[in-house]
């Protein structure tokens, strides 16, 4: 979508201006090299989202069963190269409560746009600067990458580019060798500049001279100007950079299993939901208030905080249920607990009662 271009988009800095090989151009004035012109505010936002009818969701998933838990905890000790099978293959499991909770996540995958002054060298690329007005950052058009991925992409802004002479090397295409500071020679290390080696004996290696032929620079004293890679001359234009990112939240619901939040982060759960759209709107009849909470404020804080540098492409919100066994076992008349957890059924064991099974001879 094309927005009018309106005045300049960066009003000048005080005491700065730019250096002669920039050229003012019309609707970026107030953009200094050498800066960015920092993310430019997006065109209005679209309007706020309504709330769609969710088909009815199951919001559960099957009790582990005894079988499953064993399976997995045997397979966590075999895991552990010092620890016993001993107790995971003969416990007795006593108990089994099931702690299942709720993940919520929102993502915000927005386009943001930045300009500024760049230099390349140049090569017999066309020039347009002043040929037409160029377009603002938000008209220039740019193919996003897929939903949700993050990319950024730089594009020269058209009818900006014109041809300036580098001022590296004042536009002979050569700068001082800073190996030899520009005197083609360096000290030879056999002799350390001596010419001498054994006493009186000239030193074969540089003749005798105490220098030898700088290899950098081939004994020229210049090297290739790294700025303008030779070519005198340099094509300055206004530099596009724009920048798609996925910008995730989650929220857990809280439970009282005894296991902590943070091992939560590296399972799956089951997916009971899913929406995506331009806008997503809060979660409807779900049954943990919290989770219900926790959409409508991430929902309202994300609207509020990426439209205001960036423009929402689109919104997705997912719920999963982790499901969460807490087993209490017996093994040699002791009480033990390990947890199983996600879907990949990991399995958390701080007080296995035979965590190592190496003997010192």
């Amino acid at each position: 979508m094309a927005h009018p271009a309106g005045p300049a988009m960066y009003p000048a800095v005080m005491g700065m201006q730019a250096p002669a090989m920039y050229n003012s151009v019309p609707g970026y004035e107030g953009l200094v090299p050498g800066a960015s012109g920092g993310f430019i505010p997006p065109p209005p936002v679209q309007p706020m989202p309504t709330p769609d009818s969710h088909p009815a969701q199951d919001w559960s998933i099957p009790a582990l069963t005894k079988e499953a838990a064993k399976e997995a905890f045997c397979k966590h000790v075999d895991s552990n190269c010092c620890w016993s099978s001993g107790p995971a293959k003969d416990c007795t499991i006593t108990n089994m409560e099931q702690f299942n909770t709720y993940r919520y996540r929102l993502e915000t995958y927005t386009e943001s746009r930045k300009t500024e002054w760049a230099t390349k060298p140049y090569d017999g690329q066309p020039v347009n600067a002043f040929t037409q007005p160029p377009p603002g950052p938000w008209q220039i058009p740019v193919n996003p990458p897929e939903m949700f991925k993050d990319s950024v992409q730089e594009v020269e802004v058209p009818y900006t580019s014109s041809v300036k002479p580098c001022e590296k090397c004042s536009a002979t295409g050569k700068c001082a060798c800073t190996a030899c500071t520009g005197s083609g020679n360096k000290v030879c290390l056999t002799c350390s500049g001596s010419g001498k080696v054994s006493g009186e004996e000239s030193c074969n290696e540089c003749n005798g001279t105490g220098q030898k032929k700088c290899n950098d620079c081939s004994g020229q004293g210049t090297v290739q100007c790294a700025t303008c890679k030779g070519k005198r001359q340099l094509l300055s234009y206004v530099k596009l950079t724009v920048e798609w990112k996925n910008n995730t939240e989650d929220f857990m619901a809280e439970q009282a299993s005894g296991l902590k939040m943070e091992k939560l982060d590296d399972v799956s759960g089951k997916q009971l939901f899913k929406d995506t759209k331009y806008m997503v709107y809060p979660l409807l009849g779900f049954p943990d208030h919290n989770m219900v909470q926790a959409s409508e404020r991430m929902i309202r804080e994300h609207q509020s905080k990426y439209s205001q540098s960036a423009r929402i492409l689109q919104q997705q919100q997912r719920v999963e249920l982790i499901p969460i066994t807490k087993v209490t076992y017996e093994w040699e008349g002791k009480s033990h607990v390990y947890y199983v957890f996600g879907n990949e059924s990991k399995v958390k064991a701080d007080d296995y009662p035979a965590t190592c099974c190496c003997t010192i001879l």
